[in-house]
């Protein structure tokens, strides 16, 4: 990859708002910042509590992780309420979220009943396979 080619990826994420661009020459990766609101407060986005330990978020509940890579979308569609959020109960089979890979919108079922312990990502948020998306208790 030459200089001009670099300069014109950079030139890409800034007016995109990336915070990331990767190549290796065979594929791109790119990340996305998280979008605030007009009104310039910072966009919802699930928090460990300052008190309690990073170790101890990720050892409850058991974890529900993405079988893709794609976006991931907490709402049927811009607007609705999400599938689910912390507190709400799940069966086996109800979707969680949808994530979007090549145009297509896959669900992710709740592969067990319980509660909702943890949302992970943020709506519209980049996510990899295998990465924790939800945390079932």
């Amino acid at each position: 990859m030459d200089i001009e080619n670099i300069r014109q990826l950079a030139a890409i994420a800034r007016e995109n708002g990336l915070t990331l661009l990767e190549t290796d020459g065979q594929r791109v990766r790119i990340e996305r910042a998280a979008v605030q609101p007009a009104g310039g407060a910072a966009a919802a986005v699930p928090a460990v509590s300052a008190a309690a330990p990073a170790q101890a978020s990720e050892a409850a509940g058991t974890p529900v992780t993405a079988s893709l890579v794609g976006v991931f979308y907490a709402a049927p569609a811009p607007g609705e309420k999400p599938f689910v959020q912390v507190g709400d109960k799940v069966k086996k089979g109800d979707t969680l979220c949808i994530i979007e890979a090549m145009k297509l919108m896959n669900e992710i079922p709740a592969d067990r009943d319980g509660e909702i312990l943890e949302v992970c990502v943020s709506d519209a948020q980049v996510v990899e396979y295998g990465q924790v998306l939800f945390r079932v208790g």
